[in-house]
């Protein structure tokens, strides 16, 4: 059986196609230094045929109805050879100088591995067996499911990685609703007494300062002219007000400071017992241009609409203009919280076969692992088997290794 690694790196819209092609072209001119065809021949029963001065074993995985398992043949002088009669223990050694030592208990026609073979099928397997008083070892390379990249081309393709470790996974309640402005920074401008707006200084959208003088009212009492200054500072939002009319009890102008905004989001009542005062929430744009962190500010009592939507509001910072109100947004409260002791996060996810995997790097190789996961939230998810804490894994633009490996060929072949 032929084990060849291969190396391809496949490019991303962010290569250029030029740089693309000659990286190709330096691949395909090589002399494949890389790739090797291993010196044992296949077996009859389709596995690694491993022999020695006239004893062989035949190595194979399988996998067919049962978790993965090694069967290994062994024969003498081409003839098969009675499992009983053979000890056998085999060491796998993974990327990364994991070892795995199997033991073997005899059946009728091979010795069966006493461990599940995991997943990645991909390492250094050394067999030693004895027989007749006789010592037997060898050594070959298995690997799938692997490729290797230089780090100037996985930096150019944007491949990024992580430290997989303890972390936190949230479990969050999301409620949609829009920007508002902060009601508790609007102020309505009247004339302090009635008379004739002799003068109107500002318009809609302009930015004022405490304390501005907005327009200038003769009073009908006195017959003195007196200012209307902005009582906080903020923008000009409305204006009711022209040179010549007559100012009473109706308001002049509307002034809004939208440092700061309210998200206000709506419940159903059958979440509302989930929330309370002061829970972080994450706010975002309905298109996903900003977000913000905030807390809980106000759960209204009752309902409203036909729906009986309960009004929760976040106040949230906006000092960068980057809020408007009428703006739609979703809020994301985070209603419980675990530490895991391991998680990865979300974006490092692929399904690769029939599995969910991420890939893992030493040095310059790449190599999936199957993963067990368990509780998640939008951004991690904890990890329950696959990985071992301090394991580095791709985390960024993954998607080319899963291509790289499927373009080499690297395929499941034991």
């Amino acid at each position: 059986m032929k084990h060849v690694e291969k190396v391809v790196l496949i490019g991303r819209n962010a290569v250029s196609v030029v740089v693309l092609a000659g990286l190709l072209g330096i691949l395909a001119g090589c002399d494949r230094e890389g790739e090797r065809e291993d010196e044992a021949a296949e077996g009859p029963n389709g596995g690694q045929l491993l022999e020695k001065g006239g004893f062989a074993l035949e190595v194979t995985v399988f996998e067919r109805g049962v978790p993965p398992e090694f069967r290994v043949y062994p024969f003498r002088d081409g003839k098969p050879v009675k499992p009983a009669d053979v000890t056998l223990a085999i060491e796998l050694t993974r990327l990364g100088g994991v070892i795995d030592r199997i033991s073997f208990e005899p059946r009728d026609e091979y010795l069966r591995s006493t461990q599940t073979i995991v997943e990645p099928h991909s390492y250094v397997l050394k067999a030693s067996a004895s027989t007749g008083g006789n010592n037997y070892s060898w050594s070959y390379e298995s690997f799938e499911g692997r490729t290797t990249i230089a780090p100037d081309m996985a930096k150019g393709a944007g491949i990024e990685t992580a430290q997989a470790g303890p972390g936190r996974i949230e479990q969050r309640l999301a409620l949609l609703g829009s920007i508002r402005p902060n009601a508790d920074r609007v102020r309505n401008v009247s004339a302090r007494f009635p008379g004739v707006l002799r003068t109107v200084l500002v318009k809609v959208g302009d930015t004022v300062r405490q304390g501005q003088q907005l327009a200038t009212v003769e009073s009908n009492e006195s017959l003195q002219t007196y200012n209307v200054v902005a009582p906080i500072a903020g923008v000009i939002t409305e204006r009711h007000a022209s040179p010549g009319e007559v100012a009473d009890t109706d308001h002049l102008f509307q002034v809004a400071d939208f440092s700061t905004v309210w998200a206000d989001l709506n419940v159903f009542p059958r979440d509302r017992s989930r929330l309370q005062q002061k829970q972080a929430v994450r706010v975002r744009a309905a298109d996903g241009a900003q977000q913000a962190e905030g807390t809980v500010d106000f759960i209204a009592p009752t309902g409203s609409g036909s729906n009986q939507a309960l009004l929760v509001r976040v106040v949230l910072d906006n000092a960068a203009s980057a809020w408007t109100p009428g703006q739609y947004v979703e809020g994301l409260v985070t209603v419980s919280a675990i530490d895991a002791p391991l998680v990865i996060s979300r974006s490092a996810l692929q399904t690769f076969r029939d599995w969910e995997v991420a890939f893992v790097k030493v040095g310059d190789i790449y190599e999936f692992r199957p993963l067990e996961l368990g509780r998640g939230d939008d951004e991690n998810v904890e990890v329950l088997g696959g990985l071992q804490a301090g394991d580095r894994y791709v985390t960024a633009n993954s998607y080319l290794i899963k291509a790289d490996i499927e373009k080499s060929g690297a395929s499941h072949d034991h």
